[in-house]
């Protein structure tokens, strides 16, 4: 069993399925972990509310992140996680289906890795988040972990 997973923030059922089936089809999803809003995946990272006992060390290896959630909207989610120090290095992919400038700048101002459009088109989706999971699960060598002091 391998620690590497997927962590996707995914609010549309439609477009979770759709992720969830281009990643398996490639043999990509060697875990993949659900949260359908910015506050349960704060909660998730962090060990709280529902996810109270998980434990946080085990990281995701990269985040899908839409923009659009409900609670907390994505670049919410991304001010937070890249203002604590456990998930500072995080790789973080927007994958979402603004196409607005205005969303692209703010996106990489906080700190995402990538920015991705969903394409509407269902084998166009389904390519995009086949190479975008073969990128970061596969080729992308992540950050060395570092043990954060307390102190």
């Amino acid at each position: 069993m391998t620690d590497r997973y997927i962590l996707l923030v995914e609010d549309n059922p439609d477009d979770e399925e759709l992720t969830l089936l281009s990643l398996r089809k490639n043999n990509l999803a060697h875990e993949i972990i659900v949260v359908r809003d910015g506050v349960e995946a704060i909660e998730f990272l962090a060990g709280q509310g529902q996810y109270a006992g998980r434990d946080i060390s085990r990281l995701p290896t990269v985040i899908l992140l839409d923009l659009k959630l409900p609670k907390l909207d994505g670049l919410g989610v991304l001010r937070r996680l890249r203002a604590d120090e456990r998930t500072k290095m995080l790789p973080i992919v927007v994958l979402t289906s603004s196409s607005q400038d205005a969303d692209v700048l703010a996106s990489y101002n906080l700190g995402a890795n990538s920015y991705v459009r969903k394409p509407v088109e269902f084998g166009a989706f389904v390519e995009a988040v086949s190479n975008l999971g073969l990128y970061w699960l596969m080729l992308n060598r992540p950050p060395p972990l570092r043990t954060v002091s307390s102190g």
